[in-house]
């Protein structure tokens, strides 16, 4: 039975009248301030693109360099490296180069975006039981909203194109980083922080040398799921305009192109791997360190 079977007129009228509402409100919203808002985010698109250039721009061989190095010094693994060039070797080889530093660019960007607006929020919620009960709602909701709904909002206050996309990103991939940075900062021992009182540590003492540093494995680890969830919408930010692998396997989606949605994929997820496997490697290490320094 409809829940508006009594008034069905009145309820559907009215119903409809308030959607309309919040449209037209909305879209009033962004008439007034949308040159505002779009301003507002131009310094994060000039930098975007401008690390795009840059890494587009680099020779593939300083560029390879680079990454086996940042891959070395993070999981400390030969073979990891010896994996890690073979993959960028074997994309370059099929002619996705180009494409891969787009991706790379934009969860790069994403991802320390997300950390430097993550963590803080995550120490808010360590902090205050009344601020957590406020966030863990928000970001449920962030986590669990299909994307092509917040897409919407996105899309009428800045169109498409390169800034849309990696907010976007940014929206499905932040809540980790910010659930573990709460976690790993309310794990910490009560009795170290007993210590770190009876020492005469402030509070702020007592975050930055007792609990960041013991918490630093948690918090890695929502770096390596950020990471991973902003792979995931690398296809989703296509959508949006934004280049790399992402827009070839939308493409193959809309040619039906079989061979090439597969080549892209894959190439996703050998770079979700390389950052999977680093980022777990470092975090290790980092969970070796807080151990010496707890015992």
């Amino acid at each position: 039975m409809s829940l508006f079977t009594e008034f069905p007129d009145m309820s559907r009228s009215e119903l409809r009248d308030f959607k309309k509402a919040i449209d037209g409100a909305f879209k009033d919203f962004i008439h007034a301030y949308g040159q505002g808002i779009e301003d507002f985010f131009k310094p994060l698109l000039y930098f975007l693109k401008w690390f795009e250039n840059l890494l587009v721009g680099t020779p593939w061989p300083i560029m390879l360099a680079i990454v086996a190095a940042l891959v070395w010094f993070g999981s400390r693994s030969l073979w990891l490296v010896l994996g890690t060039v073979a993959s960028m070797l074997l994309i370059g080889y099929l002619g996705m180069w180009e494409n891969m530093m787009y991706t790379l660019a934009l969860t790069t960007v994403a991802t320390l975006i997300c950390i430097i607006l993550g963590i803080p929020v995550g120490i808010l919620m360590a902090k205050s039981n009344r601020m957590q009960a406020i966030i863990t709602p928000i970001l449920d909701i962030m986590q669990t909203i299909p994307a092509f709904v917040y897409l919407i909002p996105i899309v009428i206050m800045l169109g498409i194109g390169l800034v849309p996309g990696l907010i976007a990103v940014i929206i499905y991939a932040v809540p980790p980083i910010i659930r573990l940075t709460n976690l790993g900062i309310r794990l910490v021992d009560p009795d170290i922080l007993e210590a770190a009182d009876a020492f005469g540590a402030s509070p702020g003492q007592k975050l930055w040398t007792v609990q960041m540093p013991l918490a630093l494995p948690n918090i890695f680890a929502g770096v390596n799921q950020t990471i991973m969830m902003a792979l995931a919408m690398v296809v989703v930010a296509s959508l949006l305009g934004v280049h790399g692998l992402g827009l070839e396997v939308l493409k193959a989606v809309n040619n039906q192109y079989i061979t090439l949605g597969f080549m892209n994929g894959l190439a996703i997820v050998a770079i979700a791997i390389i950052f999977d496997r680093t980022s777990q490697r470092f975090g290790k290490r980092l969970q070796k360190h807080s151990e010496v320094i707890h015992g």
